[in-house]
């Protein structure tokens, strides 16, 4: 990171500024906690407030986000915000609010991450948590124009940085079209892939054809079959994870991992080629040049150059690995820093395949781009997107699964270290 990237913060107002702007919306009924690197911001975690406040509750509640804290292993301190709405006018947002406080300063103290200051936000005010002077905290507190004036507020919106009032990405914008002719070549297309997907020279050509298209993008206007290619992959389970793998991993692991699920029949081999459409085909290339990158190898080849045994292969330590691999990309453990770019063109794609129409292939196209979510941090804009996608096919197994990681206040392993963790601005704050 260079200097010119960082901003700089020198009142409580340009801290509590910055939050919405690392969050994409402004917080309610949350704790969110920053962590400390002497006088440079570190990570930073939203949770939901602890509606149950007995003294169990909080004690659990404490260690988890100290927990959490911990991942970040150059801290040395942490802040606290409080946004919720309650017991401004009577001071309730205080007397409801310190035991928790109280709580999170004893737990983070014991595991060497001072607590360096609070504070209580609402919709019309904001305070410290520690002032008790009324010439500077006066009562119900001061008004939060305050942070919405300060100076860092304004340089995060000059960067191009919005702030939503609630956690919600999808918007009219975002419903499905209606278009039976699209959906019908979809249908037609998933058909097709269907008989095949056992193939291992058929799953190469589909690999071959997401990596073309998330690293050069798409046209602004996707034709019919190439949207209705690309959202009918999704719709073959073993295929829409390995897209998933692909973006964040690269293309040997989703390979690797496919092989070591035995996801491939030996007689698949045999069949004649995918049929790509014309907009998804790789760019005729010039006599004498080489490959494309992620090529797959001949048929009946193994990547090593020799002939590929026929049958199921037999279980293998590296075939171990690599099934254990795939489970760690989903859950951001592996591989150490994903591929952001690659992660972010896909989130793009999926975003304009989402509209094209409704079902199935919407759903997996919204429970991916809820993972990304996930991954950067975000439980509450993944969780909306879990929610639509549950409402598009009731009982989505993807999106059931990973709704369950965000409820039990599971972080994606990717966000847990400064080193591999999203950067919204790509840089810090100091």
């Amino acid at each position: 990171m260079t200097a010119d990237n960082r901003v700089t913060i020198s009142r409580p107002e340009d801290i509590l500024g910055f939050i919405p702007h690392a969050l994409g919306h402004w917080p309610k009924e949350s704790l969110v906690a920053i962590t400390l690197r002497g006088q440079t911001l570190g990570a930073t975690l939203r949770v939901d407030l602890p509606p149950d406040r007995s003294e169990r509750v909080l004690a659990v509640y404490s260690r988890r986000i100290a927990e959490y804290l911990e991942a970040d292993h150059d801290a040395d301190g942490a802040l606290l915000a409080f946004f919720s709405d309650d017991g401004w006018e009577d001071g309730g947002i205080v007397r409801g609010n310190v035991p928790l406080l109280e709580a999170l300063e004893l737990v983070l103290a014991r595991r060497g991450r001072a607590l360096r200051d609070a504070w209580f936000i609402g919709s019309e005010y904001w305070r410290s948590a520690f002032c008790t002077d009324v010439s500077c905290c006066p009562i119900p507190g001061r008004p939060v124009d305050q942070i919405l004036d300060s100076r860092l507020n304004a340089e995060m919106v000059f960067r191009g940085s919005s702030v939503r009032e609630s956690p919600r990405l999808l918007g009219p914008e975002d419903e499905p079209a209606v278009d039976p002719e699209f959906l019908g070549a979809e249908a037609a297309t998933l058909e097709e892939m269907l008989r095949r997907w056992q193939s291992k020279k058929t799953f190469e050509e589909m690999l071959d054809v997401w990596i073309r298209v998330l690293d050069s993008g798409l046209p602004e206007e996707i034709d019919l079959e190439a949207a209705a290619f690309l959202r009918a992959s999704l719709r073959v389970p073993a295929w829409r994870d390995a897209v998933v793998v692909l973006a964040a991993a690269g293309q040997g692991v989703a390979r690797g991992g496919a092989e070591a699920f035995r996801f491939f029949s030996p007689e698949g081999d045999d069949e004649e080629a995918l049929l790509i459409p014309p907009g998804l085909r790789p760019l005729p290339q010039a006599k004498g040049t080489s490959p494309a990158v992620g090529k797959s190898p001949a048929a009946g080849k193994s990547p090593a150059g020799g002939t590929a045994p026929r049958g199921k292969p037999p279980r293998t330590a590296a075939a171990d690995i690599n099934a254990l691999r795939y489970g760690d990309v989903l859950l951001g453990l592996y591989p150490d820093n994903p591929d952001w770019e690659r992660l972010s063109a896909l989130d793009r794609v999926l975003a304009r395949l989402s509209r094209r129409g409704g079902g199935e292939g919407r759903a997996a196209a919204l429970t991916i781009r809820g993972w990304i979510q996930w991954c950067q941090g975000s439980g509450s804009f993944a969780d909306e997107f879990f929610s639509r996608a549950d409402a598009e096919q009731q009982g989505y197994r993807l999106a059931e699964l990973l709704a369950e990681v965000v409820r039990r206040g599971t972080v994606c392993g990717w966000a847990k270290s400064k080193t591999s963790a999203w950067r919204k601005f790509g840089g810090e704050a100091a």
